[in-house]
């Protein structure tokens, strides 16, 4: 049994509460990492808020990095000494959905909000009490075990800060533009927020040649920052973008529309709704308030204008193919990575870490385990 210092939270609206936690050994096919950094998403403040259902207390954190200490028996995809990063979507390669190219709906992710292992019980115990991570992982813990197939082995070379972010935000946003849209050269996208997700939506957008990368967001830091990253333009409301988008393209409006505002309601989908032209598509990453609807619509222009609203998990990407993908484009130049880590923080200042992220100060705050 080890012991691990973790962030947890004990129930709806509660603040996140660092203590110590008794650490199980890894069992068959689960591994024992020692986390070396931990991204700050808005999807442990959906658990934390009520937004997604959860079982409490729970460890908070599910975008992380760190290094193999101990493997279970019957592991073949990592060892000891390995440099990983945590996957907030297991991925078991033979079940229906992994097996046809959707690794991003293995069936193992049916335990994100209860953070039970594959086999149904729990390595954290708090005293009696046991305890789950967020999507399985727990990376605001200084350890856990997780199972190998959360696990994606990367290059040693790889620095973890950095790496921690593909977990979740990079290839979210990535593949939310590249692969859920489709983006092609020429194209106009129109993307609703610019955070740790919408961020990385503009890359993707950026790199596969779109003509105009417009982003809509509130936040004065939020927009400077998106043009780092290829945005060619940048609103603070919808209504001036709109007003853009119709002048500039004659009227034709936007080929893509990408949804990754921190909170999604019915009247940002009609905006991005109505920014989009014949055979346009809306994409939706954003998450919404628990028991508020974020779809009210009149479908005349999705029939007769053959438009498409997809719902997107992780990007669409697989995470064994896409995380190393995204590793060598940020090694070669191909994306941006570093300019990503607004700021960092111990442990002990996680409640801190949220309020910047709610208050839209962080592209990606990052926790930092000592």
């Amino acid at each position: 049994m080890t012991t691990t210092r973790a962030a947890i939270v004990r129930g709806v609206k509660e603040p996140w509460e660092v203590v110590h936690l008794d650490l199980e050994e890894p069992k068959e096919r689960e591994v024992l990492i020692r986390l070396a950094y931990s991204g700050l998403c808005q999807s442990d403040r959906h658990f934390q808020v009520g937004d997604f259902p959860a079982t409490f207390p729970l460890v908070g954190g599910h975008e992380g990095a760190g290094i193999v200490e101990k493997v279970g028996s019957g592991v073949t995809r990592v060892a000891v000494g390995d440099h990983v990063v945590c996957s907030f979507l297991p991925v078991c390669g033979v079940c229906h959905w992994c097996s046809t190219g959707h690794q991003a709906l293995c069936d193992l992710g049916l335990n994100a909000g209860t953070g039970h292992l594959p086999d149904g019980t729990f390595r954290f115990h708090h005293g009696s009490e046991g305890l789950g991570g967020v999507c399985a992982l727990g990376t605001f813990s200084e350890r856990a075990v997780i199972s190998e197939y959360s696990c994606v082995k990367v290059d040693s070379s790889l620095p973890l800060d950095v790496a921690a972010l593909l977990g979740c935000g990079v290839p979210t946003g990535w593949g939310a533009a590249v692969y859920a849209s489709g983006v092609r050269a020429g194209d106009v996208v129109v993307i609703y927020g610019s955070g740790g997700v919408g961020s990385n939506a503009v890359q993707g957008a950026a790199r596969s040649g779109a003509s105009i990368v417009a982003v809509v967001d509130p936040v004065p830091f939020k927009r400077e920052m998106a043009e780092t990253f290829g945005a060619t333009h940048t609103f603070a409301t919808h209504d001036a973008a709109y007003s853009f988008i119709k002048q500039t393209t004659w009227g034709r409006l936007a080929n893509h529309a990408i949804i990754t505002v921190t909170d999604h309601t019915a009247e940002i989908t009609n905006q991005a709704m109505s920014i989009i032209g014949k055979v346009g598509s809306v994409v939706v990453v954003a998450t919404g308030r628990h028991g508020e609807n974020q779809l009210e619509m009149n479908t005349q222009s999705l029939k007769g204008f053959q438009q498409r609203i997809q719902g997107v998990m992780f990007g669409n990407c697989n995470p064994l193919a896409d995380i190393p993908r995204l590793a060598d484009q940020y090694k070669r130049g191909g994306i941006l990575l570093d300019e990503l880590i607004t700021r960092r923080y111990g442990l002990d200042n996680i409640n801190q870490a949220f309020d910047d992220l709610v208050d839209g100060k962080n592209i990606r705050g990052v926790i930092e385990h000592s």
